[in-house]
């Protein structure tokens, strides 16, 4: 004797049920194609990046060339009277905060690869 299960799995569908199954499968179908043109874009886009990335900008110091053995020198010039306060270095550049003689403070910001002050800035009290 055959088994129920067996005999049930062998009959055709409903047809409103085989219509349900037909849109299922569609459905399923263009979903996992969107998804996977989605996925190539999102390749796509990093593959086009890696390769037209633009190389880091160099390193601090990186624009001033000293020959091994030897050291860059000069002269930054501040106003007469004139105290350093404080520097920091970023780079190239170097940034001095300095109190001159009438008590006020001013930061003098220099570029060393070209040998010249790019800034001064006025400290003063609201």
């Amino acid at each position: 004797m055959s088994r129920p299960d067996i005999d049930e799995e062998d009959k055709p569908l409903d047809p409103s049920v085989e219509r349900v199954r037909r849109k299922l499968i569609r459905f399923f179908i263009i979903n996992l194609g969107l998804l996977f043109i989605a996925l190539m874009a999102v390749i796509g886009g990093v593959v086009y990046k890696s390769r037209t990335a633009t190389p880091p900008a160099s390193v601090a110091g990186g624009d001033i060339k000293v020959p091994a053995g030897s050291q860059i020198s000069g002269e930054i010039m501040l106003p007469a009277g004139a105290k350093v306060m404080s520097q920091a270095l970023s780079g190239n550049r170097i940034s001095i905060d300095a109190e001159l003689a009438d008590g006020s403070r001013t930061i003098f910001l220099y570029d060393i690869a070209e040998r010249r002050l790019i800034g001064q800035f006025a400290i003063k009290a609201q």
